[in-house]
């Protein structure tokens, strides 16, 4: 699942669900709205797996590798629910059923060019998962006709995410996470992948760092579902 703005404790600018620390909000209010969060879920999860998000591609597993520095993150246990903030960048979930393992990334810009997806799916892979068996989701994100970078910056992401480059709606050079991050994930052989077309830049319930300066972070969320 993706959360929005709405539903929080959080005051402005970072009303209401805000789920990131760090960004100058209360860490009271942080609190209570990632409980919020977990109470949300239901019957399942006893916790949210966090990471410290720095825009790399290390990829940790739960239980154990929660709260570290990392931009992937991956559990089989039912008892876990992972956590990824964003703001613009790309929230990919990932779910193998048989082998029975989920994981989360932040996938923005430097995320996307340092292969943080990739990386999340070697991890898995390595864990009993298959590539074949994979569905893979993408959240809300800045869309290309948003997302304005400048030239060089356009070239270089594209030389290094092929199919990443494209014009945004002034006509000046842009990135589409999307569209690069289906690429990677056509070249790792996953075709099952779906997601939330909305732009964070144009959709008003949902933070944005683009849009807003400063502002909150919403989350992607996703767990195991306990056998009835």
């Amino acid at each position: 699942m993706f959360t929005e703005r709405d539903g929080g404790v959080s005051a402005p600018p970072f009303g209401a669900l805000n789920l990131g620390l760090g960004v100058g909000d209360a860490a009271q209010a942080v609190c209570s709205n990632r409980e919020l969060v977990l109470r949300s879920i239901g019957a399942g999860p006893e916790r949210l797996a966090w990471m410290r998000q720095v825009h790399g591609a290390r990829v940790v597993r739960a239980p154990g590798g929660e709260g570290q520095e990392a931009d992937a993150i991956f559990t089989d246990s039912p008892a876990i629910a992972l956590c990824v903030l964003v703001a613009d960048c790309a929230p990919v979930l990932l779910a193998d059923p048989v082998a029975g393992l989920i994981g989360a990334a932040h996938a923005g810009r430097a995320g996307m060019v340092a292969g943080v997806v990739p990386a999340l799916v070697s991890a898995m892979t390595r864990a009993g998962a298959q590539a074949a068996r994979m569905r893979a989701v993408i959240g809300p994100a800045i869309c290309g006709g948003c997302y304005e970078v400048p030239a060089q910056m356009r070239d270089e992401v594209a030389a290094a995410v092929p199919g990443s480059a494209c014009v945004t709606r002034k006509g000046t050079a842009g990135i589409d996470l999307r569209a690069g991050l289906r690429g990677q994930f056509a070249v790792l052989g996953i075709g099952a992948v779906s997601g939330d077309e909305r732009c964070t830049a144009e959709s008003a319930e949902l933070f944005s760092y683009r849009r807003d300066g400063k502002t909150g972070r919403f989350a992607g969320v996703i767990w195991i579902e306990r056998a009835r």
